[in-house]
C-alpha cells in the first residue's frame, strides 16, 4: 500500500513537471499522456495558480475601486433625479440601499476571481473532456477518459498564461475592464464580438486538436472539425455573456 502510494505520488509529480512541455514540446507531452494519464497533480496546480492570480487581483484594490466608482455614479444619478421628487428620509434610505448593494457587489467580485474562476476552469475541463469522450465513442473508437482529461488539463495551462497576462494588464492600466483579446482595440465599456478573439483560447483549442491526433483518439479531420465547432460555440457563449454584462 505504501509502495503504491509512493508510485502514485511519483506519477503526479511527473505530471506536474511535464506541464512545461505544453509550451515547448506539446507533441512530446501528448505522446506520453496515454502511458501515465497522471493529470491529478497538474490539475491541482492549475486550479491553485488560478486562485493565486485571483487573490493577487483582489490585492491590487482595483476591484473595490471600480465598484466604488459605479456606486458613486449611481448615488449621484439618484440624488440629481430624485432629490426634488421624494422626501429626504426616503432619499437617505435609497442611498443606503445603494451603499449596501455596492458592498455586496464587492464581495461577489472578490469571490468571482478567487473562487468562481477556478470553479469555472474545472467545470470547463470536465465538460470539454466529457463532450470529447462522447464524440470519440460516436466515431467507433475506444475513448480514454484519462487521456482526454490530460489533454484538456495541459491545454488549460495556456489559458492560465492568459489569466497572468490579464493581471499584468490590470496592474498596468489600473482598471479591471481589460481583456487579452482584440476587444482592447476598442472601448472596453462597449460590447464587441472581438472579445472572443483571444489568442490564448485559440492556442489551447489548437493544442487539444493536436493532442487528439497524437493520442489517436480522433482522426485529423474529426479532431479539427470537433475543436473548431466546440471553439465557435464557446466563443459564442463568451460574446453573449459580454453583451449581457454590459447591458
Amino acid at each position: 500500500m505504501s509502495a503504491s502510494g509512493s508510485v502514485d505520488r511519483g506519477e503526479r509529480l511527473r505530471g506536474v513537471r511535464r506541464v512545461w512541455l505544453v509550451f515547448t514540446a506539446p507533441r512530446s507531452l501528448f505522446a506520453r499522456v496515454e502511458d501515465t494519464a497522471a493529470y491529478g497533480g497538474a490539475l491541482v496546480t492549475l486550479l491553485g495558480l488560478v486562485m493565486l492570480l485571483g487573490y493577487a487581483e483582489v490585492k491590487t484594490g482595483l476591484i473595490d475601486r471600480d465598484v466604488d466608482r459605479r456606486t458613486e455614479s449611481a448615488l449621484k444619478t439618484l440624488e440629481e433625479s430624485q432629490a426634488h421628487l421624494i422626501d429626504r428620509f426616503e432619499l437617505r434610505d435609497r442611498m443606503e440601499d445603494l451603499h449596501q448593494a455596492g458592498e455586496f457587489s464587492k464581495l461577489l467580485a472578490r469571490l468571482g476571481v478567487i473562487v468562481f474562476a477556478p470553479t469555472y476552469v474545472l467545470g470547463s475541463i470536465l465538460l470539454i473532456a466529457s463532450v470529447l469522450y462522447a464524440i470519440v465513442a460516436l466515431t467507433g473508437r475506444k475513448p480514454e477518459y484519462h487521456t482526454l482529461m490530460s489533454l484538456c488539463v495541459y491545454a488549460a495551462f495556456i489559458d492560465l498564461v492568459g489569466y497572468a497576462v490579464r493581471l499584468a494588464m490590470v496592474v498596468t492600466y489600473r482598471t479591471t475592464a481589460v481583456e487579452p483579446s482584440l476587444a482592447m482595440l476598442g472601448d472596453p465599456h462597449v460590447p464587441t464580438p472581438l472579445v472572443a478573439a483571444n489568442p490564448f483560447w485559440i492556442w489551447s483549442w489548437v493544442l487539444i486538436a493536436m493532442g487528439l491526433m497524437v493520442t489517436r483518439q480522433l482522426s485529423r479531420r474529426m479532431a479539427v472539425v470537433s475543436c473548431v465547432l466546440m471553439g465557435l460555440i464557446a466563443a459564442g457563449i463568451r460574446v453573449a455573456l459580454e453583451f449581457a454584462e454590459i447591458s
